[in-house]
């Protein structure tokens, strides 16, 4: 990190010093700020992203943050320290490399940091970046991802916040210090670079986080959850008779366990795991799209568009059939 960042973050402005003095939390923001018409004061996007994609500070140390929503999403990124917080009434822990991804709407509150606890806040709304980016990605590319999404949050996605903990590999960090490099220097076209590197750090992130299986709980998640990694493992030939084999279960039995764990029965879902297969060649190779076809199993042309645009909402590329 550049010398004159970690000076300038850990360096105590002046509302620092008051709250430091008082330990009582200082509002220095403007009214038109805040929407305070709601159950909760909600912080208003255009005050911080009003000719901006992307607004980074670090958060005021030494007093307590009031409970408040906000109208964008933000990133709380654990630069050194610890951080006590509530989101959503769930209270939960930062430490030092964690990330916090807050959807719009997320209610939350911040115990007051220690001088050693340096917390970097990352506001963001973009019409191409949507909270529900991180879900796509892994849904798209998985069918086990989904359904342990689900089942770990009991509801339908997305969920209003999801903590990233710190992992071993630098790759997140060095994204997020450069991006921070570039928003306070303030180099030439430092808006646009900021706004890049947040794209690629959110799949970074998406990289070096997989849905954990440590969500499952009982038999029968267990064993849907092997069903859906053996269709996104032989998705072009696999069958329920095999499957019935291998698990030594009645192939019907499978069937409904499937429909009711999934809400999709079994060709539905080797269809879509044909589909997605075929999506990762689209997008990363030059193969024409019989070949792909071919590759992944479909021999129907008009089946397999009607299928890709109603996974993906759109047809599979402009690119000539050969």
């Amino acid at each position: 990190m550049n010398p004159k960042i970690m000076e300038l973050l850990n360096h105590k402005n002046d509302l620092e010093i008051k709250q430091l003095e008082t330990n009582q939390f200082i509002n220095d923001m403007p009214p038109n700020a805040w929407d305070d018409k709601q159950d909760i004061p909600v912080l208003n996007k255009e005050h911080f992203l009003g000719k901006q994609s992307v607004y980074i500070s670090k958060h005021n140390r030494f007093a307590p943050y009031p409970l408040h929503g906000q109208k964008f999403l933000e990133i709380n990124y654990m630069f050194e320290g610890t951080c006590q917080q509530v989101v959503d009434n769930n209270h939960i822990t930062l430490q030092k490399g964690d990330i916090l991804l807050m959807n719009i709407g997320a209610k939350h509150s911040i115990n007051a940091l220690k001088e050693c606890d340096i917390l970097i806040n990352i506001l963001f709304t973009n019409k191409n970046i949507t909270f529900k980016l991180l879900n796509d990605i892994h849904m798209n590319n998985s069918l086990s991802f989904k359904f342990l999404a689900n089942i770990s949050l009991d509801q339908p996605l997305p969920q209003n916040y999801i903590i990233f903990p710190k992992n071993n590999n630098s790759d997140i960090k060095s994204t997020i210090d450069q991006m921070i490099e570039e928003y306070f220097l303030k180099k030439t076209y430092s808006n646009s670079v900021v706004e890049s590197y947040l794209n690629i750090l959110l799949i970074k992130i998406i990289r070096h986080h997989p849905m954990p299986t440590k969500n499952i709980t009982n038999e029968k998640q267990q064993l849907t959850f092997n069903l859906l990694e053996d269709i996104a493992q032989n998705y072009k030939s696999i069958t329920l008779p095999n499957l019935a084999k291998k698990y030594g279960y009645n192939k019907n039995y499978l069937s409904n366990l499937i429909t009711k764990m999934t809400g999709q029965n079994f060709s539905s879902l080797k269809t879509q795991q044909r589909i997605i297969k075929a999506n990762e060649l689209l997008t990363s190779t030059t193969l024409p799209i019989n070949t792909i076809m071919e590759t992944v199993g479909i021999t129907n042309k008009s089946f397999f568009y009607k299928k890709y645009k109603d996974y993906y909402n759109k047809l599979p590329g402009d690119r000539n059939i050969i």
